[in-house]
């Protein structure tokens, strides 16, 4: 027997409580025995927006009813193809490449400029010199502790 159909209702809130209002709405749900309530999405690059994966749309309304920091509901429904982008999250070495100028955002050398030498995408792992230092010595750093600050010349030619 496959499963019911479910919706998905995206509800807005006030910007930087977008967890708490989740943390509610799961409370409220447990508490007040809410059973049509299967899922709630709080997306890291979506702010302000909520998702909550019901059996109906008054399943969210009595999820959400005197909930703080919640600003409404956006009208219709979301599909599964619309809130996939927020599900699988994007790779953090995307967009860097061999030969660019990044700066070294947390750790020992927060603060310097550097130039990316080789990227290991299954790591997720860059190597770097160091462009202020004397030496070049490569130095191995995740790539959620750098920002791109300038793209290599080989690329700009083919943009």
């Amino acid at each position: 027997m496959p499963p019911p159909r479910t919706n998905i209702s995206v509800i807005r809130t006030t910007i930087g409580q977008e967890k708490n209002v989740a943390n509610i709405i799961a409370t409220t749900v447990n508490t007040d025995k809410i059973a049509g309530v299967k899922a709630i999405l709080v997306p890291e690059t979506l702010r302000g927006y909520v998702f909550i994966e019901c059996n109906q749309y008054r399943d969210a309304e009595l999820a959400i009813a005197g909930v703080p920091h919640v600003r409404g509901r956006v009208s219709g429904k979301a599909t599964y193809e619309e809130i996939d982008k927020f599900l699988v999250p994007k790779p953090s070495v995307e967009g860097l490449a061999e030969g660019d100028v990044v700066e070294i955002i947390m750790g020992t050398f927060k603060g310097e400029r550097a130039k990316v030498v080789r990227i290991d995408v299954s790591r997720e792992e860059i190597t770097l010199e160091l462009l202020d230092s004397p030496h070049k010595i490569p130095i191995k750093v995740h790539a959620d502790l750098v920002k791109l600050v300038e793209k290599s010349e080989q690329e700009k030619v083919f943009d």
